[in-house]
Parts: structure tokens; sequence; C-alpha cells
């Protein structure tokens, strides 16, 4: 969600958000989407629209800390931008010019100019020319995968298209757009039951509706907040039967921010406003919680310069890691990513996030790059809260279907989200109007270090022999951050060089909470349900689930593979067979159809889970492959026939296998917002497809069940979990043993400052 404020406060980086615009040869004035009679009004909304969505630059703090100038403890290093100038950019750099951008690679994104060049063809589309519109989406149509798995660098490019999501006349519409003979060459609309992704002014327009409410302002100040301190969030609304039919939808809370940044923590319980996103009317006001007190301010401001720091507190000294022969991977032509033994293209997208496609990795033994993965990204998330009473039974969110998971992400901080070695790649995307704007530093790729140990052994001294090998665990980060209002969620992609690919989600930022009568559990009796759990006072952090659902277009060593269910099973000795009386036998299992391969995982039914190539055999007869080794197992609880849950079906199984379908990517659907489910990847696997020996597509879904507490306030430190894709008899033996390990001479030397 994104969070609009009423005071008309000035974000600090304001000026310099419309500063990049104008380098990057765009109109600022397409931030002002949003329009009111109010003539205040319409400026704070400028400025609000341009702190939500704009780039900015943070202070250079970078430069300061640069080891070879001014960090008095680091006597010898060097700095990473001395090195490959062309390939990787100063982190505090946010001079790129995109205007100039122009694709390299067949699914390179949208450039500047080809989205301008998109709204000018659609301009003149009668469609376009006879009614009012918003561009839900303007992506890249990414070619047919044959034909980029063919490509090869140097070849021409292939036909540029690009995907629209309109809408217009009150219905939605996909089209496709030839970039090279400039016409709509497709144009279809969708009788689906759901909508597009909101537009970021959706989002805006919907905040601001209730004001024009004079039964809204009257509720606002009787309840004891200024209009000036008022913070609203827009909620998608779910759906919940034939009265939410036919109508875009959205529901609207609020918040006060009096005496702290952290308003989350001061919600206006039980007031929700009901708005039409087409119309902008208000269609229903529901208060229900004006005996609820708004929670204190104090002790809830999570700025770090707001905090009383005690000199009892030992802080931590600064850390960092040198590399002082620069990184080991390169970014060639903006997308293409090169590290040890991987390759693999990266892109922002709107609705993802990021994108991962081609991922190859080098056999050690041949020098060839062997596919992996053809593309893989987080396709949809499921939240549902636990408290079913009218202000909160809808908050069910699917945060990239309903609001583009990219389209939340914020510019990353350097040196706290990302370490001083990070490259960081900006994003591209269209506004509703179809002008191009850009998310600075979006994702970021670094390499990481921890101290751990990828592998290890020494020899006993009964051996008589004196060896101690080991390998340093390095690996290579590719981060993004989404922001969805008070959630932030951490997607990092790492990729390690013995050909494990970890995914992993960390959750982050604040709880959504719920203002309540009581003080203290003794104020509350034994047979009443909170729906969570009592962290201060007259705070309630309500139960919830968070599932993260990853489409995995899975190419070992070519496009056609087959799923296979390894289970393990206990075996029973035959009598005077051994002094064993049972052990464990592994039985593989070929999924044939889909729903061979719908998987719920089994503590104590155990089994693994294999995409292997039946065609492809190693030296000693195994079919190459790689294995999911779940985490983050989590799995939902809800009714199957709860409405959330019919439209978050994809969360009914962890693992699912679908044949390789273009228009299968979103586990949610096409069109998410207020669908009734019908459009889902449990939908489509009920097809029963076959999928042996087929170019399949396996689906993980990351699960956690939250009961929060009161170390989750105000704030919620960061809990995360992840899965991993890993090689499974795909070598002939483990790479890892190829590579190096640390010397004492190629690393920098650096003292404490007392010493320095």
């Amino acid at each position: 969600m994104v969070n609009f404020f009423a005071n008309g406060s000035d974000p600090p980086f304001h000026r310099r958000a419309h500063t990049i615009d104008e380098e990057n040869g765009l109109d600022p004035s397409f931030h002002r989407q949003a329009h009111t009679t109010d003539k205040e009004v319409c400026v704070v909304l400028v400025l609000l629209f341009t702190w939500a969505h704009l780039p900015y630059a943070p202070p250079s703090k970078a430069e300061l800390l640069d080891c070879t100038t001014n960090s008095p403890w680091c006597t010898t290093s060097r700095n990473r931008n001395q090195l490959k100038p062309n390939l990787l950019r100063n982190p505090t750099r946010h001079h790129h010019r995109h205007t100039s951008d122009s694709p390299h690679h067949p699914l390179d994104p949208l450039t500047i100019q080809e989205i301008n060049k998109v709204r000018s063809i659609l301009s003149s589309h009668e469609l376009f020319k006879s009614s009012p519109y918003a561009l839900h989406s303007v992506v890249l149509e990414e070619p047919e995968k044959p034909l980029v798995l063919c490509w090869k660098k140097g070849d021409p490019l292939l036909p540029r298209k690009a995907s629209v999501i309109a809408r217009a006349n009150g219905k939605s519409h996909v089209l496709t757009v030839d970039l090279q003979t400039s016409q709509v060459i497709r144009h279809a609309t969708d009788s689906l039951s759901g909508y597009p992704t909101m537009t970021i002014e959706d989002m805006t327009t919907a905040t601001w509706a209730p004001l024009a409410s004079a039964k809204f302002n009257r509720t606002i100040i009787e309840r004891g907040i200024d209009l000036t301190d008022l913070a609203c969030l827009p909620i998608s609304t779910g759906w919940f039967g034939k009265s939410e039919e036919k109508r875009r939808l959205i529901k609207v809370q609020c918040y006060s921010m009096k005496d702290t940044a952290n308003f989350y923590m001061r919600p206006i319980e039980g007031l929700t406003v009901l708005v039409d996103m087409d119309t902008r009317a208000v269609v229903e006001i529901s208060d229900k919680g004006r005996n609820i007190p708004i929670p204190k301010a104090a002790n809830t401001d999570y700025r770090y310069s707001a905090q009383n720091i005690y000199p009892e507190l030992k802080l931590l000294n600064p850390i960092s890691i040198e590399q002082p022969k620069g990184p080991s991977f390169t970014i060639e032509d903006e997308h293409t990513v090169k590290w040890a033994n991987w390759e693999f293209h990266l892109k922002p997208d709107p609705r993802a996030g990021v994108i991962i496609s081609r991922a190859m990795v080098r056999d050690p033994d041949s020098g060839e790059l062997r596919n992996v993965m053809y593309k893989g990204f987080t396709s949809e998330l499921f939240v549902p809260y636990m408290d079913p009473t009218d202000a909160w039974y809808f908050k069910t969110y699917m945060d990239a279907g309903e609001y583009g998971f990219g389209l939340q992400a914020m510019p990353l901080d350097p040196l706290n989200d990302c370490p001083r070695n990070a490259y960081y790649m900006d994003g591209v995307f269209a506004a509703a109007d179809g002008k191009p704007y850009v998310r600075s530093n979006m994702v970021c790729v670094f390499e990481s270090y921890a101290g751990d140990i990828g592998w290890r052994h020494s020899e006993s001294p009964i051996t008589g022999m004196e060896i101690r090998e080991v390998r340093p665990k390095v690996t290579l980060v590719v981060r993004m951050a989404a922001s969805v209002a008070n959630y932030d969620y951490i997607m990092d992609w790492e990729f390690q060089t013995d050909g494990l690919i970890r995914i992993k989600v960390g959750l982050s930022g604040i709880l959504m909470v719920k203002g309540s009568p009581y003080v203290n559990m003794n104020q509350v009796t034994g047979q009443e349900n909170l729906h969570g759990t009592l962290l201060s006072e007259n705070v309630i952090g309500v139960i919830h689930d968070h599932y993260v659902t990853f489409c995995l277009d899975m190419d070992v060593d070519g496009s056609d593979n087959s799923f296979v269910k390894v289970d393990i099973q206990r075996q029973q000795t035959s009598p005077g067979e051994s002094p064993r009386r049972s052990y464990l036998k592994a039985t593989r299992n070929v999924a044939k159809t889909e729903k061979d391969a719908q998987i719920k995982l089994k503590l104590y039914d155990p089994s693994e889970f294999h995409v292997i190539n039946p065609s492809k055999l190693t030296r000693v007869g195994n079919p190459v492959g790689y294995k999911v080794v779940p985490g983050g197992t989590a799995a939902s609880l809800l009714d199957l026939d709860d409405p959330p849950q019919k439209r978050g079906a994809f969360t009914n199984n962890q693992i699912w296998v679908t044949p390789y379908n273009r228009t299968e990517q979103w586990a949610g659907g096409l069109f998410v917002y207020q669908s009734q489910g019908e459009d889902t990847l449990a939908v489509w696997s009920e097809r029963d497809r076959p999928i042996e020996n087929k170019d399949i597509v396996l689906w993980y879904t990351l699960g956690f069940h939250h009961v929060p507490c009161q170390e989750d306030f105000p704030i919620m430190p960061t809990v995360s979990s992840s899965f991993d894709l890993k090689p499974v008899n795909f070598f002939e033996s483990n790479p890892i043993l190829r590579m190096p390990p640390n010397v004492e001479k190629d690393l920098p030397i650096c003292k404490p400052a007392a010493s320095a």
C-alpha cells in the first residue's frame, strides 16, 4: 500500500527528484495526475506523489567513507569504482541519462524512448482518442521463448513489442504494440472478474476522496484529530460477494501523525471509507470504533535521530568489505550479469519487482555455459489478516497483482540496504498517462561474504598428513526492497559457486496494528478473542500470514524436463538380515501429469523434489537435475471456500508444476484486483496436463505465520526464510574445489582507528 499525508509537508528530496527527471528528459508534470478543485490540496498532492514515487539522491556518505581518501583506519585499499568504469558505476551516482538507453538483449526492458513511442502510438488509436483512459501496465512483450534461446550476442535484435493493459470505457483492455511497425497488432477486452493492478494515480486519488465528505471530516474532528495530522492508506477490498461487483472499489483507513513519523502505531480504529476508484465518490462510511482511543505517540518514532542513545549502550563500530582488486562481477549492456561461474539477465519489473532470466552456470570440466533456469520471478504475494471484524476482514492483500511489487520498490540506501561494493540498477516504468519515469537505485547487485565457509576439511594427525583446506563462501546477491506501506519485503536472489541458487525473502518494516480500549491484559476476559497480541497500551498486533509464490521456468540443460518426487521411506530388514531393524530407501516417481506434482510438504512423510533432464546423463548414468530444497513451509489453514482463499488458491500447495504457457505467469491471475479466483494457478493445474519430458514450470510458495509479540513494537525486526535450487547430479563433481581460497597478500591491510 502507499500512504499519503494531509499535512502538506515538503519531502526533503522533492527538488532533487524533479532535477533527475529533467536530466533524463522527462516532463515532471506527469506526476500531477490527481485533480481537485482546491488549489492547495492539488499542490500537496504533487508533493506527496513526488515523495512516494520519484528517485532521490541520498547524501554522498559513500564518498565520505571512501577507504582510499577519507577513512582513518584503512591504510591500503582501492576504491572499487576505479576499476572497470564502463561496467560498474559509482553507487552514489544518480545521473545515468536513460534517455539515450537502447536495448541490447531480447529481454531488456522497455527504454524511455520506447515507452514514449508506445504512448504516441496509443494516442492515435481509436480507443484512446474517444474516451479518458489509464495505462495500468506498459512492459516488454517478451519474444517467443525458442527465439530467445536461439539468439546470440551480435545477432540482430528480435522485434520489439510492448504489452499494454489499459482501462477505458469502463473496461479492461489488453493490447500488443509493435514498435517496428508502430501498430497495435492485438487488442482484446478481458471478460474475467478482476481488474488490473492499481495505478499510483488510483491510490493517490482514493486516499484523498474521503476529504470531500463532510461526514468524514466531521468524524475525524469528533475523534479529536486535526485534519492536518491525518495520514491515510488505500486498502484493497478483496472480493466478498455480488454487492462488490461491477465497480472498482477501494477502502481507505486513516491514522494520526501527531508527534511521530510512525503513524502506523496510531490507527483511527473502526473508521473505514469505501470509495469508487473510477468516480472518486465516497460510497460508504463505517465508524465502529468511537470508544477506542488513538494510541499514544510516545516511543513509537523509528527515525534514528529521534532515539535516546544511552551512554551505557556499546554501539557497533563501522564494518565494510574491501575488494582491492575490485568486484568479481561485471554488468554488460546494463542487464547482463557475469560472476564467477554464473551468467544471467536481470531487469526490474513493475509487477514482479525483479526478473532473473537465462540463468546459466559454467561447467568446470567442459567450460561450457549450461542452462539452469529460463526465467524466475516473484509471481504473487498473499497476506491475509486473521481478524473477521468489520474493519479488518477484507485485509487479504495480494501485493504484486493489486499494488505492483515493483511499483512499491523504493530507492535502496547505499551502505545500509546494500554494501559499498554494490552496483545499482534503475527501473524505468510508465505512469498512468503513459509517460515514463525513473525509479532510481531500485535493484542492487553485490558480492557477499559473512565469514561463512563454502567447504572445508582438515586431516586428523593420525593420518600423518598435515592438510587443512578451506574455501570461503562468497556469493553474488541481487536485492530489491519493496515498501508496501507498513511492510517492507527484502527479496534476494543469491548465487553460489557450487551452482546453488538461494531465493530469500526478508519481512521487515512495521506491523499493521489495531486500536484497542485495553492497556493491560488483566482487562481482557478469558473468553475474548483479541485476534492478536496486546503490544502496548491500546495497540494490538493482529495475527496474519505471508505467502510469497515464485514462478521458476526451469530449463535444466534444455527445455524438456521432468519432475521427480523422490520419496524417502522406512524399510524393515528381514529377520537375520542385519543387526539393524530399519533403514531408509529413496524411491523415484516421475510425475506424469500436473496433479502428480501438486505437493503439500509433510514432515513425517519426507521427499525430495527434482527437476531432471532425462535425455542428459552424467558420466555414470544419472540424469542431470536441480532440486528444490524447501524452506519457509508455513501452509494456509483457511477454509478452502473462504473467499480470500479462493483468490489465493495458489497457496493450497507448496509446490506445483505446470507445462510452459507464456500466458500463465501470475499465480493469482492476470487481473487480481477484486477477482473471484477463476484465473489462478490452482485453476490452471486442474486441467491435469502432461508434464513428463516437457517444457515445465515449477512454482514454490514460501509461507510465514506471524503471531506478533512485543519485540515487534514499534518496529519489526527482519524475519527471513529461503528455499534453494540446488544441483543434483548436474556436475560430474563439486565445482567449488576449483574456487581459490583467500590469501593474505591479496587483502587490504586495515588498522583500528586508535592505532592509525
